[in-house]
């Protein structure tokens, strides 16, 4: 079905939007890498995430069993024609952007590499504060 994100960034929360995709390795380690501190994160900060797929419908398919198997808790959605990644204007996953309680984008992250969740978890320690 189709949703509206702005249903799902709730006023006086922060929220972490990232995309990712079953095809993209770094993608499957940054949202690996921050599943072991998220229900840290939700105690302290109480942060949400969304993990926002671009796969295509074809690949769509392998999304779910996908997120069982890793054991994600995250809010998954699904951006298949691409018009999210379109309106926030980037070109490559992962992408990660940080969105404060009032809905603005405040710190925006392309690639991972290990320990970039360390980083993410200082500016939402900022915005906590």
């Amino acid at each position: 079905k189709t949703v509206n994100i702005k249903d799902y960034i709730s006023k006086d929360k922060i929220t972490v939007m990232s995309f990712w995709a079953t095809w993209c390795s770094p993608c499957k380690r940054e949202l690996d890498a921050i599943m072991d501190v998220y229900p840290d994160w939700q105690e302290e900060y109480d942060v949400e995430l969304l993990a926002i797929t671009i796969d295509d419908a074809r690949s769509l398919a392998k999304v779910p069993a996908m997120i069982e198997t890793k054991g994600w808790e995250y809010t998954v959605l699904a951006d298949v024609k691409r018009e999210l990644q379109k309106s926030l204007n980037f070109q490559t996953v992962p992408q990660t952007f940080l969105i404060d309680k009032n809905g603005e984008i405040v710190y925006t992250h392309s690639g991972y590499n290990p320990g970039d969740e360390f980083e993410l978890e200082d500016e939402i320690k900022k915005l906590a504060e």
